[in-house]
């Protein structure tokens, strides 16, 4: 039996806000082709999920320059054009957001973000401030989809697991959630959220 939702989490990167790190690199390394290398092998997703975690950024560059000295310059490009990454957020989930805000509902995010690349998204997006609180990966040393950062979350914010819903756009984390004994959905689009939301009783 589905626990009464009383609890709802939000994702930000994909859900939020939008992240692509095509973007600057489209510009940085015009080539279709080593554009996709570069950013699958050098500054891949695992080893920006570190920053994630945690590790600074001039440590980052240093790793990745040590493994491929010949793309230091590109390799710098990556934070240097962090900004450009995440440059609008999707309108019609900040709406959802507002009103399940408004209407009372106890909301809370849980993010995946290097500290100071976070600093700057949440100054650039004023919605990031209208829940009651964020659990910010690479703050706290944990990273979804592990199991401690969900339950970091619920001891910080005061959850019930079972009656916690969780909204991210990645399967992974959906499952992590899940097994750390939350509901959860995966985000694709906001209309499949609101009806996500209205099987289980929230009306937005």
């Amino acid at each position: 039996m589905t626990h009464e939702v009383r609890h709802i989490v939000f994702d930000i990167g994909k859900v939020l806000v939008h992240y692509d790190p095509t973007i600057p690199f489209k510009r940085v390394i015009p080539d279709d082709e080593k554009r996709a290398w570069f950013l699958s092998e050098v500054c891949s997703h695992a080893w920006n999920h570190e920053q994630d975690r945690g590790r600074p950024w001039a440590e980052a560059e240093a790793e990745a320059i040590a493994r491929h000295p010949e793309e230091a310059e590109n390799i710098r490009a990556f934070r240097a054009n962090w900004h450009e990454m995440v440059p609008y957020a999707y309108d019609d989930s900040v709406a959802l957001l507002k009103v399940l805000v408004e209407k009372g509902h106890d909301i809370t995010m849980l993010t995946n973000f290097a500290p100071d690349t976070f600093a700057e998204c949440r100054a650039r997006y004023p919605f990031l401030e209208s829940s009651r609180g964020i659990t910010v990966s690479g703050e706290v040393g944990l990273v979804k989809p592990d199991r401690e950062i969900f339950e970091h979350h619920v001891a910080t914010f005061g959850l019930e697991p079972a009656a916690t819903l969780f909204i991210d756009d990645t399967a992974v984390n959906v499952e992590g959630a899940k097994l750390a004994g939350w509901q959860a959905v995966r985000f694709t689009d906001a209309e499949t959220l609101r009806r996500d939301l209205a099987e289980r009783g929230i009306a937005v």
